[in-house]
């Protein structure tokens, strides 16, 4: 009786290990976020700034890849490329507040500008649809700052 109850056990924890990884594969990483981050900014540097943002903006190429998408503003937190998004192309979002009432648009464009590196804010998973806790790693592109999030 104690061994089947073991084994039901060892059972139920290998479903809820699988069912835990698989759910684990639904969302990025940080290395996969910062390998389409760089890859970004390099499609900015070869293909230019105005093909490359129509790229990050379209739906359905590898500029999206499962929560993971990429972003940018110009200097002033003007919107020139987002990938979950694109209607808030063109859109100065310098004023917007996280969920928790921060104005993280421009320590997203400071960060940027000042070499690179992660700012955490909570925002609406495009995938979930939920506000959830969000870091994304930032660094200047051309003229302008990219991104790509991480949703924790």
């Amino acid at each position: 009786m104690l061994k089947s109850k073991f084994a039901m056990l060892m059972v139920a924890g290998a479903i809820v290990a699988g069912t835990n990884s698989a759910q684990a594969e639904d969302f990025g990483t940080a290395d996969e976020a910062t390998a389409l981050l760089n890859n970004a900014v390099a499609h900015v540097g070869s293909a230019g700034s105005e093909t490359a943002y129509k790229d990050f903006s379209t739906k359905g190429n590898e500029w999206q890849d499962r929560d993971l998408y990429v972003f940018c503003f110009d200097k002033d937190g003007k919107v020139v490329a987002h990938g979950a998004n694109a209607k808030l192309v063109g859109k100065n979002l310098m004023k917007v507040k996280d969920a928790d009432g921060n104005l993280f648009i421009g320590e997203l464009v400071s960060t940027g500008l000042g070499g690179g590196g992660w700012v955490d804010y909570r925002w609406p998973n495009p995938v979930s649809k939920k506000v959830e806790q969000k870091s994304s790693v930032v660094k200047q592109a051309g003229a302008d700052i990219c991104g790509v999030g991480i949703y924790k």
